[in-house]
């Protein structure tokens, strides 16, 4: 049946995170019929159906609730937070997709994913990935860059304001890429996936650059002097632990970061601009967009 001529449903997960509401917001643009599945009805749910979502509440530990949400759907995106439960989540995700008949799933997986990663996160996207496989569905999966909104994380935007652009990251590059050129390739992908399926596309910004060349652009964009720091991983693990980030997440963050050292986050594409047309933003760009959290101003 062609999905011109008839309405097409999506179910998007993680709805509410960085991904997850960008699309949303550019499947709605498309015409898509969007069912968003969260965790809990809360103000974050409320706005996106405001939007004109169908919000469904289900968890990723409960297969039942996955394959209530996803009756009647045409495509998923499986997006999963960086925290433990990752394979049990993706096993009972494709159950759920199988049982009900889903066409596509869209996977967001991670550059670094590795089974030999020190990351208990990239670790597990990589097995997850092959679980997919082999499940027997119709996969995409996406491995996205370092994201641009890293920038605004709770560990990361208090010393930004003071001027410093703290990573253990060494001489590694990036492409960094923001949520929302993610979000309007996914919603590409759910509406149109045909010739995309069985194949892994990396996801990344316009430009591929050190951390020095990102705290210039930085500097630029925020009108002040932004310098980068690359402190000894101890000593950042300290830090995320100190300001409340959990066990998995120091553990994924400090790996993570010996992975970009090391070349796991390298290279550049286009693939956001040839899958929608349009080129996803620059470091730059996305700074002057979010100028006023990233300098303080009003809070």
């Amino acid at each position: 049946m062609s999905t011109s001529l008839v309405s097409k449903t999506v179910l998007v997960s993680g709805a509410t995170g960085d991904t997850g509401r960008a699309t949303v917001r550019e499947s709605l643009a498309l015409g898509l019929d969007v069912r968003a599945l969260v965790r809990t009805i809360d103000s974050r749910s409320q706005a996106l159906a405001d939007l004109g979502a169908e919000v469904v509440v289900g968890d990723f530990m409960d297969p039942n609730s996955l394959r209530s949400a996803m009756e009647g759907t045409d495509a998923a995106y499986l997006c999963y937070p960086v925290s433990p439960g990752l394979l049990p989540a993706t096993v009972n995700f494709a159950q759920a997709a199988k049982e009900t008949g889903v066409g596509t799933v869209v996977n967001c997986s991670q550059r670094s994913a590795n089974r030999e990663s020190t990351s208990p996160s990239c670790r597990d996207t990589f097995i997850a990935e092959q679980v997919l496989d082999w499940s027997g569905l119709d996969v995409i999966h996406l491995r996205p860059t370092l994201f641009l909104e890293w920038l605004q994380y709770f560990w990361m935007l208090p010393r930004l304001r003071q001027g410093v652009l703290s990573m253990p990251v060494g001489d590694g590059t990036s492409s960094p890429v923001a949520a929302a050129d993610q979000g309007r390739a996914i919603a590409a992908l759910l509406r149109h996936p045909d010739e995309h399926i069985g194949t892994t596309i990396p996801l990344s910004g316009p430009a591929e650059m050190n951390h020095t060349q990102m705290a210039a652009e930085l500097s630029e964009a925020l009108g002040r002097r932004i310098v980068f720091e690359n402190p000894p991983m101890d000593e950042y693990a300290a830090h995320l632990e100190k300001v409340g980030v959990p066990p998995y997440g120091v553990a994924h963050i400090t790996g993570a970061m010996l992975d970009y050292q090391n070349g796991a986050m390298s290279g550049a594409d286009n693939n956001i601009e040839k899958i929608t047309g349009r080129r996803s933003m620059t470091v730059g760009e996305y700074a002057r967009t979010h100028a006023d959290l990233l300098n303080g101003v009003n809070g």
